[in-house]
C-alpha cells in the first residue's frame, strides 16, 4: 500500500519495498513507479527501495503552475530530507535521471551514488531534435495508464503532458562543464538506440568526474523493460560491488594512481 506525505505544495505518493540501505527509484516523464515493475524486486532484495511519484505523475496529484526539472529536484530533496532521512542511492530513468543529477548538484550530501538511465544533460544532444511533441498521440500511448491511478482523472493527462512539453522545449539545458559538480560515483546507462546521440552519451560520460558507462545493446529508450535482466545485473553490479582496479586504465589512469 502506498503512502502520501505533504511536501510543500505537493501531496507526494510513495511506496517502500525491501530492507537495507536506502535507494530511491525515480521514474521518467508521463509514467509512474509501475514503470519499474521489472526492476523493483531485484533491487528490493538488496536495498530499502523508495518509489516516490512526482507532481502530476501517478498517484501524486498535479499542482497549479509549470513543471520544471528544478521544481522536481526541489520536491525530491524534500522527500530525501523528510522521508528517507539519510544519504541514498538514486536510480533514475529519463526525466528521473535528469532530476537525480540536479539533486546531486544541489545537495550532494543527500546522495551516495547515482545511476542515470537514458537521461541526457542538454537538448543539444537530442537524436531527433525536430520531433513534434504531440499531446494527442501521447494520450493514446500513455493516457489510459495515467487514468488508472491519477487522482486528477484521465482527462488531466493532457494538462500534464502539455506542461512536460513546455519543459522539454527548453530543458535540460546544462553544459558539459556543469557536470564537474557531480563528484559522486555514477553509472551512465543508455540504450544503443536512445533519444540522444551516442556523441552526447560519450560527452556526458567524459564530463562526469567519477563515472562508469554502460550501453545496453539492441534496446531503445525503454531498455529497462526491453532487457530488464541485463539492466538489473548492471545496476546491481554497480551498487553492490566496489570499483575494481583495472589492468590497462586510460581515462581513469590518474584517479586509479591515487
Amino acid at each position: 500500500m502506498g503512502t502520501y506525505i505533504q511536501l510543500g505544495d505537493v501531496k507526494t505518493w510513495y511506496e517502500e519495498h525491501g530492507a537495507g540501505e536506502p535507494l530511491v527509484l525515480m521514474h521518467g516523464g508521463l509514467v509512474d513507479a509501475r514503470f519499474f515493475e521489472p526492476n523493483l524486486a531485484p533491487l528490493a532484495e538488496h536495498f530499502r527501495v523508495y518509489t516516490p511519484e512526482r507532481r502530476g505523475h501517478g498517484h501524486t496529484p498535479d499542482v497549479p503552475g509549470p513543471i520544471t526539472y528544478r521544481l522536481m529536484a526541489d520536491d525530491t530533496i524534500a522527500f530525501l530530507e523528510t522521508v528517507v532521512g539519510e544519504p541514498a542511492d538514486l536510480v533514475g530513468h529519463s526525466d528521473g535521471a535528469v532530476v537525480a543529477m540536479l539533486v546531486a548538484m544541489q545537495r550532494p550530501e543527500l546522495v551516495k551514488r547515482l545511476v542515470m538511465i537514458s537521461g541526457g544533460f542538454s537538448k543539444e544532444g537530442e537524436a531527433m531534435p525536430d520531433m513534434e511533441w504531440d499531446v494527442e498521440q501521447l494520450f493514446q500511448f500513455l493516457g489510459s495508464a495515467y487514468g488508472e491511478v491519477s487522482p486528477d482523472g484521465i482527462d488531466h493527462f493532457k494538462v500534464v503532458a502539455a506542461k512536460i512539453g513546455e519543459m522539454a522545449a527548453k530543458e535540460p539545458n546544462l553544459k558539459a562543464a556543469d557536470l564537474a559538480a557531480v563528484t559522486h560515483r555514477s553509472l551512465v546507462m543508455f540504450s544503443d538506440d536512445d533519444l540522444v546521440t551516442m556523441q552526447h552519451v560519450v560527452e556526458m560520460y567524459d564530463a562526469l568526474p567519477n563515472a562508469e558507462l554502460a550501453v545496453v545493446p539492441g534496446t531503445s529508450h525503454f531498455l529497462t523493460k526491453e532487457k530488464p535482466a541485463l539492466v538489473n545485473a548492471l545496476v546491481l553490479d554497480f551498487l553492490t560491488n566496489a570499483p575494481v582496479p583495472t589492468i590497462a586504465a586510460i581515462r581513469r589512469a590518474d584517479r586509479e594512481a591515487h
